[in-house]
């Protein structure tokens, strides 16, 4: 009997990996070889973590045809996929787009990938909102190593990280709705930000540094410690690394400074076939809002304020494989209408908890997954929420509030039961996967719904997969959505939660030199919430003064289009080493209830999105990144507008000084209509891997 093996993997699952024993091949080709370093860095579980990648490695490496395999394991279903065997469209950014990259946090980063619609309201990550295929910041789950950080009160507070571009080794993005997977949150997509792994080694400490500055008084740092405390022979032990960092800026537009605190913690235990992972965050991010919610007010002002723990394991019972976990995320978020003025301030407390267990077990059959999470959703407000009794009034805490005697009077919790399960089939040349959610929430009246979904994808050869697939899933109103209220603005307690129907039809090809995906998508959306004026004609009730929160019917079609070129792996020694395209189109129509004066988030969707991307080493380890991004929003004011950024490197074994460019042809541009975005901004920086 004769086997054969087209790929290798490091993954828990692969075939050697299983023996449990030492397999030593004969004969690596040098591909195989300049790859090695870089997969002992690859982060493929929660937990591990790794020293800084540095350019030439995480570009090397990034450009090598066994990476480019795709043997890395992604977060597509509920049991270990590698990225070729995953049934659905997953967009990586690994290290080496970070490397070259000429942005400063996770969120300009996220604007490289096809499909995904970033708009800012102030600069460098300040307030983000983050959404994917048309939908809106409420509708996508963002993940930290797997673990859901989404804020119930609003998206525009999910993309704080506690974590820095310093700490990331990869982000995954995944398209289209992933409830069966990530739960009712991942409406129409889900971010996982996958944090650096530290290798094993005899190294028990190391570390990194990273000192930056730039225009407009942008000044800040990073410093990580790792330690590793595991058996080289076994890898029993324990290994962590944590990080600091903070950031600071005047502002480059008026009333856009800011501040930045953040402070992160991983660490993993292992014994056999035993895994324990612990993560720890929390930031702090106090600044000017300019006109974020309204054009009335110039001198708006928001802090917000993150804490998060998550402990998860792994272990085997029998031939079960166990994964509980542990989660608690608190959000503080003071917001001011008008600076230091009581007038239109508001303070909230937000926490979740969550428990869960995920399992699965391979048989003849095919990996079978099932398993169970209960989150417990709460606020507590100055605002949202339900009127408590007087007696029931607490102090408003937090960074902001230790001196405050302001109370919280309202709140509103709700909890959400879900029941998972789906089934893996894994064959030569295709792979089969089905499952359905079923969820229970308190905020529905205890009612249960079930979101099946089905994905396919047919591998004819190593090089080549086609893929199909068809998804339900809904997501719950956030707490603004439900109680939110102000001069111009009225919340709706009576709103539906959002549903949707997607099918999904792709094609991806990765050959020497080049890698290339095309997919087109058609969804269904009902009890679609968005924030318009309307004149309600049937009641003959004018309401052109006031946004309200309200549902409606949507359905959009779009295709996706991505090419790169890595000319390095047929020419080692081309200077150039990829050149990328990607182009994403969406054509989105409506219906409502009312006639529709204006709204704020459904009718603004990013129709075209082209991004261009080049990088190459110019001499020796002077290296050259440029990017250019051009896009077209539906809505009234949003322009069209094209982006040129660019990042010069001196990229050696243990440090690295940078400069770079954003915004480099000075355009004036706006991602929300009537806020006004950064024009030529410079940055240069320092790392250093101690």
């Amino acid at each position: 009997m004769k086997t054969k093996w087209k790929r290798f993997s490091g993954a828990s699952y692969a075939t050697f990996q299983s023996l449990h024993r030492e397999v030593r091949i004969g004969v690596l080709s040098v591909a195989m070889l300049s790859s090695v370093a870089l997969k002992a860095k690859a982060a493929t579980s929660v937990g591990t973590m790794a020293q800084p990648v540095s350019y030439e490695e995480a570009a090397d490496a990034g450009d090598s045809l066994v990476v480019g395999l795709e043997d890395v394991v992604v977060l597509s279903s509920r049991v270990p996929l590698s990225q070729m065997q995953a049934p659905r469209q997953v967009t990586v950014l690994n290290a080496a787009d970070i490397a070259a990259a000429a942005v400063h946090s996770i969120n300009d980063l996220l604007e490289y990938a096809v499909g995904v619609d970033v708009r800012q309201r102030g600069d460098l990550g300040v307030q983000t909102d983050i959404s994917v295929r048309g939908g809106t910041f409420d509708q996508i789950s963002i993940l930290l190593n797997g673990i859901n950080i989404s804020s119930p009160h609003t998206g525009h507070l999910s993309a704080d990280f506690p974590v820095s571009l310093q700490d990331v080794e990869r982000i995954e993005v995944m398209q289209g709705p992933a409830a069966r997977v990530f739960g009712t949150s991942a409406f129409t997509g889900a971010v996982n930000i996958v944090t650096k792994s530290l290798p094993d080694s005899d190294k028990s400490l190391s570390g990194g540094v990273h000192l930056y500055g730039g225009s407009y008084g942008y000044a800040g740092g990073d410093l990580s410690v790792g330690h590793n405390h595991r058996d080289a022979a076994t890898g029993n032990g324990y290994a962590g690394r944590g990080s600091l960092g903070y950031s600071r800026s005047d502002g480059a537009t008026p009333n856009s400074y800011f501040e930045s605190t953040r402070a992160f913690y991983q660490g993993e235990y292992q014994h056999g076939e035993t895994e324990v992972a612990l993560q720890l965050g929390y930031s702090y991010k106090p600044y000017a809002a300019n006109t974020f919610y309204g054009a009335a007010s110039t001198d708006q002002w928001e802090s917000n304020e993150r804490y998060m723990g998550a402990l998860t394991a792994h272990f085997m019972a029998g031939q079960v494989h166990i994964a509980p976990s542990l989660a608690w995320n608190r959000w503080f978020d003071h917001y001011q209408w008008h600076k230091d003025s009581p007038m239109g301030e508001n303070y909230h407390q937000v926490d979740t908890r969550t428990a869960a267990v995920n399992s699965w077990l391979q048989s003849d059959w095919g990996k079978t997954s099932f398993g169970i999470e209960l989150r417990h959703e709460a606020i507590e407000s100055t605002k949202l929420g339900d009127p408590m009794d007087p007696s029931d009034y607490r102090d408003v805490r937090g960074h902001d509030g230790l001196t405050d005697s302001t109370q919280y009077t309202h709140q509103y919790d709700r909890t959400n039961l879900s029941f998972y399960l789906e089934h893996n089939v894994v064959l030569d040349w295709w792979t089969f996967s089905a499952g359905l959610l079923a969820n229970m929430n308190t905020g529905l009246e205890d009612r249960w719904g079930v979101y099946p979904g089905v994905d396919i994808a047919w591998r004819p050869n190593q090089y080549w997969k086609a893929y199909l697939s068809w998804n339900m899933a809904l997501r719950m109103p956030t707490f603004t959505d439900l109680y939110y209220s102000g001069t111009n603005i009225e919340g709706n307690e009576n709103l539906k939660p959002e549903r949707t129907s997607d099918v999904s039809l792709g094609v991806r090809m990765r050959r020497p030199a080049w890698r290339a995906e095309a997919s087109v998508y058609y969804s269904h959306k009902s009890d679609m919430i968005d924030w318009v004026k309307y004149n309600d004609d049937a009641s003959g009730t004018a309401t052109t003064g006031i946004f309200h929160s309200i549902n409606f019917l949507l359905d959009n079609v779009g295709c996706e289009l991505t090419a790169d070129f890595l000319p390095r792996e047929v020419w080692s020694a081309t200077p150039l080493r990829r050149f990328s395209v990607q182009y994403a189109w969406i054509d989105q129509h409506t219906k409502y209830d009312v006639q529709v004066l204006a709204s704020k988030y459904a009718m603004e969707y990013l129709r075209h999105k082209v991004v261009m991307q080049a990088d190459s080493r110019l001499w020796r380890q002077l290296n050259l990144g440029m990017a250019w991004r051009w896009q077209d929003r539906q809505g009234e004011g949003n322009d069209p507008y094209g982006l040129l950024e660019c990042r010069l490197s001196w990229d050696a074994s243990r440090w690295s000084v940078y400069a770079e460019c954003a915004n480099l042809l000075d355009k004036d541009y706006y991602d929300y209509s009537y806020i006004p975005q950064p024009g030529r901004t410079f940055t240069a920086g320092l790392r250093v891997s101690l």
